[in-house]
């Protein structure tokens, strides 16, 4: 193939191929040649032309020949054209040819497609040539076969295309030939035939003036018997030039004076709609009187005629004329054309295609604000035809029946007005308020007044309606409920108003599991009460007992959807009125039948289908009711109804035809049950129903064929798509689903089955469709066999499937085949179910029955049911599972296939051999899968029968799919084969080349990766696939190209380098609008893979190739023109279309696929294209925003609603849908969050605004903080809820992440300071009364955030947010009384635990920031340049909001107390329910209490921080005075728990109030920390532990826990979490909790110990009493040492002695660890240094060796030498903890002294011994903490420790080392050690020190008077040296101080300069005589006499010091103060401080 890879034919390599391998490679180099051409090939082109026009005589396939078109055309039109007229001679020459042969056929289309192109791409420039070609093409179509038909067509269409206005002398031949061909009678010319016309009428004046009549009547001729493809083609074609001569302004004189009106031109289309294809005039009513029926093929093309014209004329055209569009489309269904709605299937069937135009039109191109309009409008058609039924009704007498026409008539334009209004309010969702609040349109009063309509279907829909509005205003669902609830009860004696306020009753239950927020629990009872009296009341009238006893029972059956909460206190009830419908026994039953008539017994059929129907209903939506014991109640009326079940037909003989829909809803209502009820429950009465079941299933006069409903479920859904598009899912499937249907039945009504309509259905807002009754017994007989058949005894199975069989035989013809489809979807059913539950079929005869039942089924004339017939025959193999049965089968398919030659036989068992495959891979033996493949590949090339092909190459992919690697070996000729027939196959077989698109997708797939190899035969496979692509790309079948899209998807998949993506994507965005939805999915779900990897180049050349491309990009319209891709592409990036494509499309899987394509782009994205991505979500965002702002904008003027037109593109959104901007607003929220992963800049503007001077292409997020805030405010005060939440929760995130970003230009204020103002007014309406619970819920949580993110730092700023909570606050304290009567009470639990939560939050905050305050406000006073104003002002702002609380906090004490109990008490275990209180909690009612759970869970965390600290505050000392009775509606303290009023003391003690908080406390946190749910969020965690932080920061309770066993269960629970959370900061919160629990045990120890010495007895106190011993689990010690080695071992593995030996610890190496981890240790050491204290003295012996070791081990391990001279946190820790342990008491005490003593002395050993360890290492090892180790011994320890000789000696030792040191820092240290040793009280101690280190440090001293120090560092060591003298000498004996100071002084004078030298000296040198002259002025004065002495000797000294004094008299003044504090100094007073 790479030959092929020239610019010429490379005809060498071309002549040596085989013929199928040519055609190949002619169409590798055409494709090759394609992407050269626009290339420069002047000198090659004559060669060119030679190649390409001598490629026309070798016959190219369909794909070829188009190429080779395009390729010719191109070259002309870049090339020289002179030879051109030669081409096109040519061609002519060789159309004209007598040779009629089928070999010569492909060269004659391959000339006529040439022509075509060569006139597409040349047009004018070809001149007047074209009149001969175009007489030559029509006369070669006189007697071309199909495919020539269908070529000219198209190539006419070219023509045109290319010459426009010039070709008008030929239009009139061209009009002729295509009408004749758009009635042809193959369809694909059909279509060709359209879109040739559509091309025409853009410059043929006469198709749209003189002669739109008859091209109207020819297109409704050309529905005809249509399908699909051609009803889209010819209603695009129709719909086109009827918006055309509507709007058309150049009609010249000649041809007609007459502008087409609106009326004349719906007249047309409408007389489509109601007479069809009859020829007719234009005259308004003689056409209506004709009889024939309207051929429903017609009645659906006409409807996508009507939507396709409205969507051409656009969206503004039909708000302008939208009331007279409504009036005609809603005659099309009115009394006024009595012929179309004669019978109830016609009527069905028009409903409904008014129903989608409406749809199509009103929902998929109207903006929300129009559609409010049109809602509006709707509303007043509504109310006119209620006035005509008002008169009609009160004319005639109420006691004669109504039958006026009137009434019948205006019922079906009602439904379909109902229906509209429902569907648009639906989707506008809670935007429609408005709608609703507007009292001069009257929504719910126009619709509640037709529910008493005398048309069943009109008050069904009227309810359904109701439900519509429910779902989308859930605020309205109780309102509503009332009023129906109340008109029922009042109206009881109407039976129109008892049936159809029941159904508005039962539907507005349906919608409440629609409804988050759901409805008081109440309302069930009340339901219950009216459905029991219409029961009882029934037998009362009998006028009204049909209706009274359906009523009741859908009521209940409709109160069973709201699940158990509702229907558990309603049961008893209920089974008691299930079991009295029945009579209790067979003798009741007999007596009935002797006594009844026909009405009673209508009434009673009636009466037990409903008790029927409501059980199931119990069944299905109440599982967890369903406990044996009520199964067991359930059963007893089930014989009983199986009796009445067999008795039916008898019953219907005596009493005639009046019984037989009720008897028919009666039987499918068992079924129904019987179904669902587990099969045990009614094993006795299983052969009565089976008989039955068998009966209903063969009865022979049913003539309805249900193949349409029944089968396509138990189909594959693979096998489907071989049935043509009427399976498949297409945008047109609502009324293309009525030409599925035998005639006399056109699909599913609301009013077959009223229970249907509280259930819920697939998609929100489509009506329900019931089957009529007939059908839908079938499809419940089929549904119950196959659960019973499983279930019966294998003599059973064998006797049911012969009476089956037999059946069979008895019948013939059309009712044979419907009795075999009822047969086999109910066998299939079956089969399933064995399947599923792995059971077995049974004997050899069995089996037989079962094959021969299957086998005829697979030879049916239908194709659907050969298609059922081979998945069952499948599934039966895979029941049997038994490989000879397997094979058997498949032979005799192969038998089957060899032999016959009729197109049934051979489609049957070609699809049966792949189901095989489908279910058992398990028949893969090699010569099985042999000789099925050569049978298929056979099969699949009988070029006769398309059918055959198509499933033979099904079948075939299945096998490829399924035979895995055994497949490989055909692998190679299979995608030969699939690429000959790709080349081969003309494109007028769609659905052979749909099946060879599987067939190629299922070889991708089995080559899978390996498709990226580099081997020859590797490229081989991939260059074929990408081959097979190409020619799928360019088949004009739209479902194939989306075949060729997914099989491109799969080969980028696993070898994306080899996919060219830019055509790719350029493929995709062309198609991104087509208008098959399966052609969209593709698409998109193409995109989703894309953008995963490559999102950037996706879009990047999504946008190119619309640059590039402007001419050839027309993506294909749609017929539902959703927006034209390239104005978006171009303007919005593909990012945008695709936003656009979201906001039109209805698809729900298509719509999650957009959004799932978006957010990967945004991931990838969004921070390199910031600015693209904002602008994006605020344009759609703001276009919402537009409609409700611009009311104030423009108040004067009276803008055209076609100005708007102009700014069209500014506004790329126009009126977005409120799910897209809901979307938007999520997207902002994602930006945000993925820019706070991508770098701290977006949220500091100093530093984006640095950033983007230097390179302006960098953008920050915060610099588009405004945008933000401004979306956020738009969506949170939008009237769509959702999309308030959605903005609230984006206002939240904003507030957070920018908070603490500080505004540069006013320093001390943050960015977010100057839109207070903004967030106030967004938050403001979300308090409103009227507003959802949720929003106030979510705007509670951005308050609180508001208020403790610290923006405003003003009071009366806050106050305007605070106030909003405080009125929320007055809310909750109102109590249950002034609850929300509309929601369920669950939702103001939520209301009120969200309040709570956020004052929670506030206070929490507010508490934190002042006791920072108090902090710093320590911390300033030591510094002394703290300005004074910022501290004023910080201080005032916390201890503001804390006053702002404050206000509060008694009543919020006692709230959040209350929720606390709650929340306990919902904690309790099951087994604990008795024990709670039965009214409730304080919150939450006890029916709610499972909805309310969620609602505590979410937010007792912070509640309970915020109880603790509130009780920390007041120190657990105040208690409320009227604490016993409480002045709020409603018990709200601790006090009340578990207790009943009787028993409780009217006053507790403070100290029992008290204890019942703590324990409350303390309760919640150990139960929730003992089990966090590995769901349970951090944020609780850390809450929790901060409130028992808080808890034990005050003595009270450190007292009860102190000396309690509480602290010990309390320390193995923070042990337990601390092993299981990894986050520091939780361990780090734990550990605290740990050190505070410490802490209460020691202040327990201390209080004991004094309270003893007091009574001088003198007992052990501690633990380890006086033996020592710790017991795990009793002692607190041990429990703390656990918890602490856990901390340390996990930071520090090292220090495990078990782990050291392991390899897995590398010896010596030392660790650095994290800063976290670092917290972590040095929080561990700290609680280990404090243990001792808690022990007796023999305790603390046995501790002692632990603690020592891990402080030691830490100290060791992580002493490294860090580059600043810095101490690591862990060091300092250990020497902190080891001070501390030192100076322990315990060291001193009697009992334990000698042993620590040893102890002591051998951590001393250990210490020394670290320097000994390190060979090689010793360069990490940090001297000065080990040195600083040794010294904190030596200090803090007895004398009788350190001194011991060899241990002095060695201390000494190291010192004497480091004082040599290189390193200034390491000496500067260690005399800051020695300073503090020599200074020791201890003369024992201090002497051997002196004695052996003084004389070198002077030795060192006198040394520096040469080298003077050249660095600050050197400076230091010789100020501190000196400093360790001068102390020296001050610890001196008197005798010998003298002789110290004579060493020191000279060294001090030495360092003085004289003025000349000081003025040139370096900063060091003067800095250092300053220092010495200093050091001098103190020296002299205290030890006068020497100095003096010393003075008068040496005169040079004298004279030195006088002229230094002198000289600096003044500056020495100056620089006294400031030397005061010395640098020296700071550090070693730190060490002092830290360790020593």
């Amino acid at each position: 193939m790479e030959l092929a890879h020239s610019l010429l034919l490379n005809e060498e390599a071309y002549n040596q191929l085989g013929e199928f391998q040519k055609a190949e490679f002619i169409f590798e180099w055409l494709q090759f040649l394609e992407k050269l051409l626009p290339a420069d090939i002047r000198e090659n082109q004559k060669k060119l032309v030679e190649q390409l026009t001598s490629l026309l005589n070798n016959s190219p396939g369909p794909p070829t020949r188009r190429l080779l078109a395009k390729n010719l055309a191109v070259l002309y039109s870049t090339g020289d054209t002179f030879s051109v007229y030669q081409t096109i001679d040519k061609c002519n020459e060789l159309i004209r040819s007598k040779d009629d042969s089928p070999s010569y056929l492909p060269t004659k289309l391959a000339a006529v497609v040439c022509l075509g192109y060569l006139y597409k791409k040349l047009g004018r420039i070809l001149g007047n040539s074209f009149t001969d070609t175009v007489g030559n093409v029509l006369k070669a179509m006189k007697n071309a076969e199909s495919q020539g038909r269908y070529e000219i067509m198209l190539s006419l269409q070219n023509i045109l295309n290319g010459l426009g206005a010039a070709a008008i002398p030929c239009h009139r031949d061209i009009y002729k030939a295509a009408r004749s061909c758009l009635t042809d009678r193959s369809m694909a010319v059909r279509c060709a035939a359209a879109k040739c016309l559509l091309e025409l009428q853009n410059e043929a004046v006469f198709m749209w003036s003189t002669d739109l009549d008859s091209v109207v009547t020819l297109c409704f001729k050309s529905f005809e018997g249509s399908n699909y493809d051609v009803r889209l083609a010819v209603s695009k074609l129709l719909g086109t030039i009827l918006a055309r001569a509507l709007t058309s302004k150049q009609i010249t004189g000649k041809t007609c004076n007459e502008k087409f009106s609106l009326e004349d031109v719906m007249e047309l289309l409408g007389t489509g709609f109601l007479r069809g294809s009859c020829g007719f005039l234009r005259a308004s009513g003689d056409m209506l009187k004709g009889t024939s029926s309207v051929s429903r093929d017609v009645r659906v093309g006409v409807t996508q005629a009507y939507v396709v014209f409205v969507s051409t004329l656009g969206a503004q055209w039909l708000e302008r004329s939208f009331s007279a569009f409504l009036s005609h489309i809603l005659d099309l269904v009115s009394q006024s054309h009595p012929k179309a709605v004669q019978s109830a299937v016609d009527a069905i069937g028009c409903r409904r295609c008014v129903s989608f135009i409406l749809r199509a039109t009103v929902g998929g191109l109207l903006g929300e604000k129009a559609q409010i309009a049109a809602a509006k409008e709707i509303c007043q058609a509504i109310w006119k035809l209620k006035k005509v039924v008002d008169a009609a009704i009160s004319d005639g007498n109420l006691e004669t029946k109504i039958n006026t026409t009137d009434v019948t008539a205006s019922q079906h334009v009602l439904v379909c007005a109902l229906q509209e209004l429902g569907s648009l309010i639906h989707g506008l969702g809670t935007t429609a308020a408005p709608l609703l609040q507007d009292s001069s349109t009257g929504v719910l009063e126009a619709v509640i007044s037709v529910i008493v309509h005398p048309s069943i279907s009109v008050r069904l829909t009227a309810a359904w309606c109701l439900r519509c509005i429910a779902v989308a205003l859930p605020s309205y669902v109780s309102l509503l409920l009332d009023r129906c609830i109340e008109r029922l009860s009042a109206l009881k004696s109407c039976p129109e108003a008892v049936t159809g306020y029941s159904f508005a009753v039962a539907a507005l239950l349906g919608a409440v599991k629609h409804c988050p927020l759901g409805i008081p629990h109440g309302k069930g009872k009340v339901i219950m009460t009216v459905a029991e009296d219409l029961l009882c009341s029934a037998s009362q009238n009998s006028r009204i007992s049909l209706q009274r006893m359906q009523a009741g029972w859908l009521l209940i059956a409709a109160l069973m959807t709201l699940g158990p909460a509702v229907v558990q206190h309603h049961l008893p009830r209920i089974l008691l009125l299930w079991k009295c419908i029945f009579p209790s026994s067979s003798k009741d039953l007999e007596t009935e039948k002797t006594r009844g008539d026909a009405f009673t017994w209508q009434v009673t059929l009636e009466g037990r289908a409903g008790a029927l129907c409501a059980i199931k209903s119990f069944v299905s939506h109440c599982a967890g009711l369903l406990t044996d014991e009520v199964v067991q109640r359930l059963l007893p009326p089930l014989p009983s109804a199986v009796d009445l079940l067999t008795q039916l037909s008898s019953i219907y003989k005596s009493y005639g035809n009046s019984l037989k829909t009720p008897s028919t809803v009666y039987r499918q209502k068992l079924y129904e049950l019987l179904a669902v009820l587990p099969p045990k429950a009614y094993e006795g009465d299983f052969s009565a129903v089976l008989k039955e079941l068998v009966t209903d299933l063969t009865v022979t006069d049913s003539q309805i064929d249900a193949s349409a409903f029944l089968l396509p479920s138990l189909c594959h859904e693979n096998d489907l798509l071989l049935l043509g598009p009427l399976l498949q899912e297409t945008d047109h499937r609502f009324i293309e689903e009525q030409l599925l249907l035998g005639n006399n039945i056109t699909g599913g009504s609301l009013e077959y089955d009223p229970y249907s309509i509280y259930e819920k259905f697939a998609k929100g807002d489509s009506v329900p469709k019931p089957l009529p009754p007939a059908l839908s017994v079938i499809s419940a007989a089929s549904r119950l066999f196959g659960v019973m058949f499983s279930h019966i005894t294998e003599s059973h199975r064998l006797q049911v499937l012969e009476q089956l069989l037999n059946s069979i035989k008895q019948t013939k013809g059309s009712r044979q085949q419907i009795v075999q489809l009822h047969i086999v979807s109910a066998f299939s059913t079956s089969l399933k179910r064995l399947a599923n539950c792995k059971g077995s079929l049974g004997s050899e005869e069995v089996r037989r029955s079962a094959l021969m039942l299957v086998m005829g089924a697979l030879e049916s004339n239908n194709p659907l049911l050969r298609c059922a017939a081979a998945e069952c025959l499948a599934r039966l193999a895979q029941v049997v599972s038994d490989s000879a049965f397997t094979a058997g089968l498949a032979q005799v398919s192969f038998d089957k296939l060899k032999s016959a030659r009729d197109v049934v036989s051979r489609t049957g068992h070609s699809l049966a051999l792949g189901c095989l495959y489908r279910y058992l891979g398990g028949i893969s033996s090699t010569q099985h899968l042999n000789a099925c493949v050569g049978i298929l590949y056979t099969l699949s090339q009988d070029s006769t029968s398309p059918d055959v092909q198509a499933w033979a190459l099904h079948s075939l992919s299945l096998i490829v799919d399924l035979a895995g690697p055994l497949y490989h070996v055909h692998v190679e000729p299979t995608l030969s084969l699939v690429l000959m027939l790709l080349l081969s196959v003309p494109p007028a077989y769609a659905e052979v080349h749909q099946s060879l698109g599987r067939c190629l997708n299922a070889l991708i797939t089995t080559l899978g990766p390996e498709l990226q190899g580099i081997h020859t035969a590797v490229s081989a496979l991939r260059t074929s696939c990408l081959l097979g692509c190409a020619v799928m790309q360019d088949n004009p079948d739209c479902l194939v190209q989306a075949q060729a899209i997914s099989c491109l998807q799969q080969l980028h998949m696993f070898a994306p380098r080899h996919v060219n993506l830019s055509n790719l994507v350029s493929c995709l965005c062309m198609n991104l609008c087509s208008s098959y939805l399966l052609l969209r999915r593709a698409v998109v779900a193409c995109l989703r893979q894309l953008v995963q990897r490559e999102a950037a180049e996706v879009s990047e050349y999504a946008v190119a190739l619309v640059k590039e491309s402007k001419e050839d990009f027309t993506p294909v319209l749609s017929s539902q023109p959703l927006f034209l891709a390239d104005v978006n592409i171009r303007e919005i990036g593909l990012e945008g279309a695709l936003l656009g494509l979201l906001d039109k499309e209805l698809d729900p899987r298509l719509c999650q696929d957009i959004k799932e394509t978006l957010t990967h782009m945004l991931t990838s994205m969004a921070v390199e294209k910031l600015s693209f991505w904002l602008k994006l979500c605020k344009d759609v965002l703001a276009a919402s925003a537009d409609t409700t702002q611009e009311e104030e904008t423009t108040k004067g003027d009276d803008v055209s609603v076609l100005t708007s037109d102009s700014d069209d593109r500014f506004h790329p959104f126009r009126n977005p849908r409120w799910s897209t901007r809901v979307f938007a607003a999520e997207c902002v929220c994602k930006i945000i969050s993925q820019c706070e992963k991508a770098g701290s800049a977006h949220f500091d503007i100093t530093l984006a605004q640095e950033r983007k001077q230097r390179d302006s292409r960098d953008d920050f997020l915060v610099l588009h903080l405004a945008d933000l805030i401004r979306m956020a405010f738009m969506a949170a005060t939008d009237h769509s809820d959702q999309l308030r939440l959605s903005g609230l929760q984006m206002l939240q995130i904003i507030v957070r992440k920018f908070a603490a970003v500080p505004e540069p230009e006013f320093p001390g204020h943050v960015i977010l300071e100057q839109y207070q103002a903004n967030v106030g007014a967004a938050l403001r309406p979300a308090f409103a009364p009227e507003t959802p619970p949720d929003v106030t819920a979510k705007a509670c949580q951005v308050c609180s955030a508001w208020m403790a993110s610290g923006v405003v730092s003003d009071l009366n700023d806050l106050r305007r947010v605070h106030q909003l909570l405080v009125s929320s606050l007055l809310k909750v304290q109102a109590g249950k009384e002034a609850q929300n009567e509309q929601y369920n009470e669950s939702t103001s639990t939520m209301e009120v635990l969200a309040v709570l939560k956020a004052w929670a939050e506030v206070y929490i905050v507010a508490v934190e920031k002042q006791k920072n305050q108090s902090d710093t406000h320590k911390h300033s006073l030591k510094i002394v340049n703290s300005s004074e104003e910022s501290y004023r002002d910080v201080t005032f702002s916390a201890s503001g909001l804390l006053d702002l609380v404050q206000a509060d906090l008694g009543t919020l004490s006692k709230l959040w107390l209350a929720a606390l109990q709650d929340f306990a008490l919902l904690t309790l275990p099951p087994e604990y329910a008795s024990q709670l209180p039965a009214e409730g909690g304080t919150f939450y009612t006890a029916e709610t209490i499972e909805n309310a759970r969620p609602h505590y869970y979410n937010s007792w965390a912070l509640i309970l921080y915020a109880t603790a600290l509130w009780l920390t505050s007041t120190g657990f000392l105040i208690v409320d005075p009227d604490e016993g009775v409480t002045n709020l509606s409603r018990p709200v303290t601790p006090t009340t728990m578990c207790q009943d009023s009787s028993t409780r003391p009217l006053v507790k003690s403070p100290e029992d109030v008290n204890t019942d908080r703590f324990h409350l406390i303390l309760g919640i946190s150990v139960e929730f920390l003992c089990s966090p749910g590995s769901d349970a969020a951090m944020e609780n965690i850390i809450a929790c532990l901060h409130a028992l932080q808080a808890l034990f920061d005050v003595p009270w309770p450190r007292s009860k826990i102190g000396g309690d066993q509480l602290g010990v269960e309390l320390l193995n629970v923070l042990h337990r979490l601390i092993l299981t959370r990894e986050s520091p900061d939780i361990q780090l919160a734990a550990l605290e909790v740990v050190r505070l629990i410490l802490f209460a045990a020691q202040e327990h120890v201390k209080e004991k110990r004094r309270s003893a010495e007091e009574k001088e007895t003198l007992p052990e106190f501690g633990e380890g009493k006086d033996t020592g011993g710790l017991v795990p689990g009793k002692s607190l010690v041990f429990a703390t040492l656990e918890l602490c080695v856990c901390i340390l071992v996990r930071q520090l593995p090292q220090l495990n002695p078990k782990l050291t030996c392991s390899p897995a610890v590398p010896p010596g190496k030392h660790l650095l660890l994290s800063e976290d981890g670092s917290r972590l240790v040095a929080a561990a050491l700290v609680i280990l240094s404090d243990v001792p204290a808690i022990c007796s003295p023999e305790g603390s012996v046995s501790v002692l060796p632990t603690i020592l070791y891990l402080i030691i081990g830490v100290l060791k391990e992580t002493a490294v030498k860090l580059r600043d001279g810095q101490l690591p946190l862990t060091v300092a820790a250990s020497l902190q903890a080891l001070k501390g342990l030192l100076s322990s008491p315990m060291a001193r005490a009697e009992k334990s002294q000698n042993a620590w003593t040893d102890l002591l002395r051998s951590a001393l050993v250990t210490v020394l011994d670290c320097w000994d360890q390190v060979d090689g290492l010793l360069q990490e090892l940090d001297e000065i903490s080990l040195l600083t180790a040794i010294t904190v011994f030596v200090m803090s320890t007895s004398p009788e420790v350190t001194t011991v000789e060899c241990l002095q000696k060695r201390c000494i030792e190291k010192f004497k080392t480091t004082l040599d040191s290189k390193d200034p820092l390491v000496q500067c240290k260690c005399y800051q050690l020695l300073h503090s040793i020599f200074q020791h009280p201890n003369k024992t101690v201090s002497y051997p020190y002196i004695h052996s280190l003084a004389p070198s440090i002077v030795g060192k001293l006198q040394e520096t008077e040469k080298a003077k120090p050249e660095n600050a560092a050197e400076l230091q060591v010789i100020q501190e040296g000196i400093k360790v003298v001068t102390a020296l000498t001050a610890a001196a004996e008197e005798q010998h101080r003298a002789h110290l100071v004579a060493c020191i002084l000279p060294i001090l004078i030495s360092f003085l300069l004289d003025e000349n030298a000081l003025v040139s000296a370096t900063i060091s040198a003067k800095n250092l005589h300053e220092f010495a002259l200093q050091t001098l002025m103190q020296i002299g004065p205290q030890y006068s006499s020497v100095f003096k002495k010393l003075m008068a000797s040496s005169p040079t000294m004298k004279g030195r010091l006088e002229s230094a004094i002198k000289g600096n008299q003044e500056s020495i003044k100056v620089k006294t103060t400031k030397h005061a504090k010395n640098p020296g100094k700071s550090s070693s007073i730190q060490l002092k401080t830290n360790f020593l």
